[in-house]
């Protein structure tokens, strides 16, 4: 049960997502950056993903944030194979002895992140997801993954989106009712992402592209783009970090337009070291095909940067209009987009624009909002397992009754591992490991995670 300190009311979250450091990217970031503030609000975050490489076991992170990467190697693109049972003895332990009062999911791709939520739906917890990604509804994985999604957030207690059009892609694809999805945007670390001090003399002209190297991320547009964008301007010049399968179509079109000294490829850049690449440029360039908000475009905003963007998904919700230019996923409407960029680009003063970013994006402010919705979801009702179960027939004529048969079988194993190790066998982790750490007693690396010294 949660703890109260005065009226405020002391969460004990439990994020989960096969999503998570050392690997990089929106969904890492979103979780890390909000854990940490809830940390900073007094709340227990502990983390739970998989292993990666030899990092197995627990860890501690900044500001006291335990992760446990537990030993499940990823299947496929960062993902553990699916189970469906085999999470549910380590997912138990965990919920029990770090006395969790509810478990946030991350990401509707992760496996790890879709058993976790049946497991502690099924075992009484309030639980809240939150979608990262925007998905069709035509394709045969899209198809598969909407279904997967609707059997998660048929049992779900609240939802997360991270902008409006990724509000209405949620419920159109699971069928959760509007009045369960909440929008809370992501955030940026402006302390990390800051502008140059001052421009650089030079009339050379940077754009600065900053993406993982795959389809969705629209890095065939990136081909047909850029060579087009040199000829019209000698001045202009590229820097692309990233890497992926689409990254040898950008090698062999540096080759055959002889772009070798104006495209700069980077290869993989570390986040700690993107914006030392951001603050040499003067421009962002995102084209991706599918975005539900994109947390590049403010870090490039941040660090002073004018964004030309695809006008997809959750983007135009991103940044004011004055900030950004959108344009068409097309070649030819990009190339516009980026001559309209350079023309503005000598009215940008990024210190302005990094305090603007200061003032419309936080962290804190996520924190602040996500609690409202913890608040909100321990005060639902807790629902029987056959109340449950009429939801779940919902979902479809035969999915409907597959969905009840996995989570009758899930109550059954439950009660199984109760009776071969009751919850009072389990040890539970004291508190006061974290109260010695922000007392100063006990100290962690602020750069490298590790055990508990």
């Amino acid at each position: 049960m949660p703890n109260t300190m005065g009226d405020r009311t002391k969460h004990r979250i439990l994020m989960v997502s096969d999503f998570f450091f050392p690997n990089f990217g929106g969904v890492e970031n979103h979780i890390y950056s909000l854990s940490q503030c809830l940390l900073k609000l007094g709340h227990k975050v502990v983390v739970v993903t998989h292993a990666y490489g030899n990092r197995s076991g627990v860890r501690y992170m900044t500001g006291g944030l335990k992760i446990y990467y537990v030993p499940w190697k990823p299947f496929v693109m960062q993902n553990t194979l699916p189970t469906f049972y085999g999470t549910l003895p380590i997912i138990r332990t965990i919920l029990i002895r770090e006395k969790i009062s509810l478990v946030h999911g991350h990401q509707a791709f992760s496996t790890l992140c879709h058993e976790a939520l049946m497991h502690a739906r099924t075992m009484g917890y309030k639980v809240i997801f939150t979608d990262h990604s925007l998905y069709g509804f035509a394709d045969v994985g899209s198809i598969h993954m909407n279904k997967v999604l609707q059997f998660t957030l048929a049992g779900v207690t609240q939802a997360i989106c991270v902008s409006h059009t990724s509000k209405e892609n949620t419920v159109l694809r699971s069928g959760l009712p509007p009045e369960k999805v909440f929008v809370i945007p992501n955030a940026v670390d402006t302390a990390m992402f800051k502008p140059a001090p001052e421009r650089l003399g030079s009339n050379e002209i940077v754009i600065v592209v900053i993406s993982r190297l795959v389809y969705r991320k629209g890095a065939d547009l990136l081909v047909e783009v850029i060579p087009e964008v040199c000829s019209l301007y000698p001045n202009v010049r590229f820097i692309v970090g990233g890497d992926g399968p689409k990254r040898v179509r950008l090698e062999e079109m540096r080759e055959k337009h002889f772009l070798q000294d104006r495209v700069e490829m980077l290869g993989a850049v570390p986040h700690a070291k993107v914006q030392s690449v951001l603050i040499s440029g003067h421009i962002f360039l995102n084209s991706s095909l599918t975005e539900a908000f994109c947390i590049a475009i403010l870090e490039a905003a941040s660090c002073g940067l004018l964004t030309v963007s695809t006008r997809v998904g959750g983007v135009p919700e991103v940044l004011p209009d004055d900030m950004i230019v959108l344009a068409e996923p097309d070649p030819v409407d990009m190339v516009q987009a980026i001559k309209k960029a350079i023309t503005i680009l000598p009215q940008i003063d990024p210190q302005a624009m990094h305090l603007r970013m200061k003032n419309l994006y936080s962290w804190h402010d996520v924190a602040k909002r996500t609690v409202i919705v913890y608040d909100r979801a321990l005060k639902c009702s807790n629902q029987t397992l056959l109340e449950r179960l009429s939801r779940y027939l919902t979902c479809g004529a035969w999915a409907g009754k597959l969905f009840c048969l996995v989570m009758i079988i899930d109550f059954l194993l439950w009660h199984l591992l109760q009776l071969l190790q009751p919850a009072v066998a389990i040890e539970e982790v004291p508190d006061n490991i974290l109260k010695h750490y922000q007392q100063g007693e006990v100290s962690w690396d602020c750069n490298e995670d590790q055990s508990l010294r």
